[in-house]
């Protein structure tokens, strides 16, 4: 039986790769449907059999990238459209900008030694 969810995950979410995450296990479950951000968080639109959508949900959590902090994980069920592929949608903006986003973990020794450097200010 095909069940469609949406999902709306907030916390540190954007900026370490979530969309791309999703969408490689929306393709390993066979799911279908497509996955945005905004400044409220990722949205997920899913479509598949219904252990495959089951799947996805309890994977979300469980296999997130290491940088992303869930804070809230909503999911509501709604009518099947009839989705045939699965994609990453452009993100969306709105007009308030609030995001919470990950500290930058890779800075390369150079800007470490340009940062600490008494000189730049």
């Amino acid at each position: 039986m095909v069940k469609r969810a949406e999902i709306k995950i907030t916390g540190i979410v954007q900026g370490i790769g979530f969309r791309p995450f999703i969408y490689g296990l929306a393709e390993t479950h066979s799911i279908c449907g497509w996955v945005l951000n905004n400044e409220q968080g990722v949205f997920i639109d899913a479509e598949g059999e219904d252990g495959n959508l089951d799947a996805l949900v309890q994977n979300i959590p469980r296999l997130a990238p290491p940088l992303a902090r869930i804070e809230s994980f909503d999911i509501k069920h709604v009518d099947p459209l009839g989705y045939t592929l699965f994609e990453i949608r452009k993100s969306a903006e709105a007009q308030e900008k609030f995001v919470l986003i990950s500290p930058d973990v890779a800075t390369c020794d150079l800007r470490l030694s340009e940062l600490f450097s008494p000189g730049n200010f």
